[in-house]
């Protein structure tokens, strides 16, 4: 399926974005160290009869830095966005990190959103497991050592797609490898090593950590759009609880606790119940 990948430029900042597809229009924020180049779960959509369209969030990809200065700021970006395409109205989906931005655009911009849909989303303030954990993943994707960590993994992946999956799956699961092997589907190897080509962290990594330490349960509250909240009980990068906690704020939200085997929802036995409850979901609230 063909993507056209384009940007443009507002207030000296530069936001680029890819559009999959025609047809309604979904905005698309996906999760750390993507951008544009977002695969998972993209190319179903278009093959629905969606138009997704997927702005590299701050620091990623080629967007500015700078737009990620707040979250305000950065949403802003995203609906002078959708006026540089003259769209009225989104189905918004926020993936992973990209939780915090969609939360605040639904929140503050509701009159812009058709329906809301968080996708294994960070929703509160955000902690690492451990103090280890924290100066690890800050030592690893610092902007000056990041490009060599995620060339270091693709490399290993297209050498030896078994060992590498084998390596890299399990920080998305709570899981066993051997768990995660019987819940995997014959594709799940191929769009891994698809999605680990594109990934960066760039300046967005640490952006995101900024963002993700912020209460919006203020924010969550006032949503009015209808919201599906999909998440995998055996997520280890972002906890379940963060589901619940969004679900028990949104009035209007609809909760799937999903049996995949980790973040990655589009990936897996089980997956086939995220695509299912999302193209009705989105059907169920299509403009009118």
């Amino acid at each position: 399926m063909e993507r056209g990948i384009a940007s443009f430029t507002y207030s000296d900042c530069t936001l680029e974005y890819a559009i999959t597809g025609e047809g309604e229009p979904v905005l698309y924020l996906h999760g750390g160290h993507s951008n544009c180049l977002e695969q998972l779960g993209i190319e179903e959509l278009a093959q629905n009869g969606y138009s997704v369209i997927v702005p590299s969030r701050a620091g990623y990809g080629q967007t500015s830095r700078q737009i990620g200065k707040s979250l305000e700021k950065a949403c802003s970006f995203y609906i002078e966005l959708l006026n540089e395409l003259n769209i009225d109205k989104v189905h918004l989906i926020a993936a992973s990190t990209g939780g915090p931005s969609g939360i605040y655009l639904a929140s503050h911009y509701p009159e812009r959103v058709q329906s809301f849909t968080l996708q294994g989303a960070v929703t509160k303030p955000w902690q690492e497991a451990s103090v280890r954990d924290a100066v690890l993943s800050r030592f690893l994707f610092h902007p000056f050592i990041e490009r060599f960590v995620w060339r270091s993994l693709s490399s290993l992946a297209r050498f030896s797609p078994d060992y590498a999956f084998k390596k890299i799956a399990p920080a998305y699961s709570t899981l066993s490898y051997e768990e995660i092997k019987q819940r995997m589907l014959a594709r799940d190897w191929y769009l891994f090593d698809r999605m680990t080509e594109f990934q960066r962290s760039g300046h967005g990594f640490y952006i995101d950590l900024q963002h993700m330490r912020q209460s919006l349960e203020e924010e969550l509250e006032t949503i009015t759009a209808p919201t599906l909240i999909v998440h995998s009980k055996n997520d280890a990068i972002v906890p379940l609880e963060h589901a619940h906690y969004a679900h028990e704020r949104i009035r209007s939200s609809k909760l799937v606790c999903l049996d995949t085997w980790g973040h990655l929802v589009c990936l897996g036995k089980g997956s086939e119940q995220h695509t299912h409850e999302l193209a009705d979901f989105l059907q169920q609230h299509k403009a009118s």
